[in-house]
C-alpha cells in the first residue's frame, strides 16, 4: 500500500522538464556562475572550532554521527532541490507545499542570525587587527594604576590579555544588570566587516568566488601556522592527547 498525501496544485507550482530547459536557455546567459570547481568547493568548505570542548573526541563523534545522518543528506537535498526549481530557500519549500513556507522563512532567519554572530567575530578580528600594528602589542604588558605606583589590580590578579579583552575591547559592565554603552571602536569595526561583506556578495558569486580564494583559505593557512608554533610548545603531546581523548564525565 502506497500512502500519498494531498497536495494540490503540485504540478502547477512545479515545473517541468521542458519548462526547465526553456528556463536554462534563456537565463543561461544572464545567470552569474563559478569560475572553475575550485571557487565552488572553498565557498562549501567549513571548519568546526568546539573541538576542543570537552576533549575533541566528545565533540568529534556525534559530529561525525551527524554529519552522515544529517547535514550530507541535508545538504544534497538543498543542492537538488535548488537546482531544479532554481529558487531560494523561501520558494523552494512553498513550492513543495504552501504548508512548508515557514520551513523556508526558519532557513532564511537561522542564516541572518548566523551572519550576525560571525560579523560580530570579524569585527573583532578587525580590532585586534588594527592595533597589533603597535609596539608593543597593547595586550602584552598590563597598564599602570592611576597612582602611578604599579600595575592596575584587575590586569595584575589575571593577565594582560583578558585585561585588554574585557576592559579595552569589550570595556564590560560590572553586572549583567547593566547593559552599558556602545563601544564606538567595535561600532566603527562592524560597519566595516558589513561593508566587507556587502562588497563580496554586491556581484553575487562572481565576486563571492574571488573573495574564497582568501577567504577560505587564509584561515588553514594560519591554522597551519598556529599548529607548528604549538607542536614546539612545552607540553604539546598533553595537548593532542586531550584533544582527541572523549572526556564524556559530567
Amino acid at each position: 500500500m502506497k500512502l500519498k498525501l494531498r497536495n494540490p496544485g503540485l504540478e502547477d507550482r512545479i515545473p517541468s522538464h521542458a519548462q526547465l530547459e526553456k528556463m536554462e536557455e534563456v537565463e543561461a546567459g544572464d545567470r552569474p556562475q563559478w569560475d572553475n570547481k575550485a571557487q565552488y568547493m572553498l565557498t562549501c568548505v567549513g571548519f568546526p572550532y568546539l573541538c576542543q570542548s570537552h576533549g575533541g573526541g566528545a565533540f568529534i563523534i556525534p559530529f561525525l554521527i551527524l554529519l552522515v545522518l544529517e547535514g550530507v543528506p541535508l545538504l544534497y537535498l538543498e543542492f537538488a532541490i535548488g537546482q531544479r526549481l532554481r529558487k531560494g530557500s523561501v520558494g523552494v519549500w512553498r513550492s513543495i507545499s504552501p504548508y512548508l513556507t515557514g520551513v523556508g522563512i526558519a532557513s532564511m532567519m537561522v542564516s541572518f542570525l548566523v551572519a550576525l554572530y560571525y560579523n560580530t567575530i570579524i569585527s573583532w578580528v578587525m580590532w585586534y587587527f588594527f592595533n597589533s600594528f603597535q609596539d608593543p602589542l597593547p595586550w602584552s604588558q598590563c597598564p599602570v594604576n592611576d597612582n602611578r605606583t604599579g600595575l592596575e589590580s584587575e590586569c595584575a590578579l589575571s593577565s594582560s590579555v583578558d585585561y585588554f579583552w574585557y576592559r579595552t575591547t569589550l570595556n564590560s559592565s560590572v553586572s549583567i544588570e547593566e547593559s552599558g554603552g556602545l563601544q564606538w571602536w567595535l561600532v566603527l569595526c562592524l560597519g566595516c566587516a558589513w561593508t566587507v561583506l556587502y562588497t563580496c556578495c554586491l556581484r553575487g558569486i562572481e565576486s563571492t568566488g574571488k573573495a574564497v580564494y582568501i577567504t577560505s583559505t587564509l584561515p588553514y593557512v594560519v591554522l597551519t601556522i598556529f599548529l607548528i608554533r604549538g607542536l614546539t610548545l612545552k607540553g604539546s603531546v598533553s595537548g593532542i592527547k586531550f584533544l582527541f581523548t572523549p572526556d564524556v564525565s559530567f
